[in-house]
């Protein structure tokens, strides 16, 4: 039920006030709803005059007119209304927020969530250590994470004190799993999974410990977990190959050659390459592909030159592997899908290892988007944003020019080819 009188608030409620309203709603939400200073209206209409005339009490007949808070305040309450300035606006409409009151009860917030993690390392062994107060100024620099709440930036903090204290405090207690130690924090063996606040907080507090950089990639995130002995999952990437024949007679460089015998492929996880990198084969060309199907008619063919498959995106484990090689010498040729995902990921693989371009040059495309028509295989459009090859500038303007996307599938008999060391 509405406290003014209905036809009172008819009027007041009318289009002569509408912009008055609209003013001190603004002005009250901003000072802390408090009936106090003094506001201008310009360019007023004939009707905004006589309505604010009857509503002041006073002539109004200039078309600007000043109106003091307080007074409103004053005549709505000797008024038929009946009622204050705030208890009138908010029967005209939503209630009014206190946006300083607002403002500051999240800055309250925002500085609890800090010294709260202060008095959570001053409680922990932690206290004193060189590195926390850089630790603890770094972190309120950077600020929480858009759209963690106070309280969930509370306990991640809390989180992250209780890991870097069995980490780094005084009775350490490495030699965990990364799964482990997130279950015991968290409760979830994912809690300290790559990419979450808790292990970017966590990591940067054993990088500021250990005097080190903070890494920028997934080899390096792994390193650094080592350093306070805590294991990284090491099993569930891998990276599919196939033909490698590394040295040594442990039982995975055996088991390998074993593989390449009998021309089947094999998936090597980071706990295999930790293992096989000073037995890898040394000074020979591998051939980088992006696509599986590659590999499995490789295998079919029995062909005899060592493949790595990026599959799609080059992860880390597949970087690590190429790394490896390389280190021993090995060269490369790469070949990937002729569309612009395809084109991007060829020139971080050619610039990075100096790979040669096999059969990705802009002649190549030509050839089989010609083959491919000419054989009635349905045409894929080229969609996305070009991206110019770092190995012939002719590629990405033919590409453009024929719009037809074309994956490594097309191109399977060529690659087998050169693979069987027919060519």
């Amino acid at each position: 039920m509405s406290k003014l009188p209905a036809a009172t608030r008819d009027w007041l409620a009318g289009p002569g006030l509408t912009r008055l309203w609209e003013v001190v709603r603004k002005r009250l939400e901003s000072n802390g709803v408090q009936a106090t200073g003094s506001l201008r209206l310009t360019s007023v209409s004939t009707q905004e005059r006589n309505d604010l005339s009857l509503l002041l009490g006073k002539p109004v007949t200039r078309a600007d007119v000043t109106v003091r808070l307080d007074a409103l305040d004053t005549r709505l309450r000797a008024s038929a209304a009946g009622l204050g300035l705030r208890d009138v606006l908010e029967e005209l409409g939503p209630p009014l927020t206190d946006r300083r009151a607002v403002r500051a009860g999240i800055a309250a917030r925002r500085e609890q969530v800090w010294s709260s993690l202060a008095s959570a390392l001053d409680a922990s062994p932690l206290a004193g250590q060189d590195w926390t107060g850089q630790w603890y100024d770094l972190l309120r620099r950077t600020g929480v994470p858009r759209g963690v709440t106070p309280e969930t930036a509370v306990r991640t903090l809390q989180q992250a004190v209780q890991v870097l204290t069995v980490l780094l405090g005084p009775e350490r207690g490495g030699g965990r799993g990364r799964g482990e130690l997130a279950a015991l924090a968290t409760g979830s063996a994912h809690g300290l999974d790559d990419g979450t606040w808790l292990a970017r907080l966590v990591q940067r507090g054993i990088a500021l410990a250990h005097g080190t950089e903070f890494p920028g990639d997934a080899a390096g995130r792994r390193t650094l977990w080592r350093l306070v002995s805590v294991t990284p999952d090491e099993v569930s990437s891998t990276v599919l190959t196939y033909g490698l024949r590394p040295v040594g007679e442990g039982w995975r460089e055996q088991a390998l050659r074993q593989r390449a015998d009998h021309h089947a492929e094999a998936h090597l996880t980071p706990r295999d390459l930790h293992d096989l990198q000073p037995q890898l084969p040394a000074g020979i060309v591998i051939h980088i592909c992006e696509n599986p199907r590659v590999v499995e008619a490789a295998a079919d063919a029995g062909c005899v030159r060592p493949v790595v498959c990026t599959s799609g995106s080059a992860a880390t484990v597949v970087i690590t592997l190429l790394d490896a090689l390389a280190a021993t010498g090995c060269r490369f040729a790469y070949h990937g899908d002729f569309d612009w995902p395809g084109i991007a990921l060829a020139n971080r693989i050619i610039l990075r290892y100096e790979a040669q371009p096999w059969r990705m040059g802009a002649e190549d495309y030509e050839h089989l988007a010609a083959r491919s028509q000419a054989e009635g295989i349905p045409q894929l459009p080229l969609d996305g944003q070009p991206v110019s090859a770092a190995w012939d500038p002719g590629l990405a303007p033919a590409m453009t020019a024929l719009g037809l996307a074309l994956h490594e599938e097309v191109t399977l008999d060529l690659l087998v080819d050169d693979l069987s060391g027919r060519t």
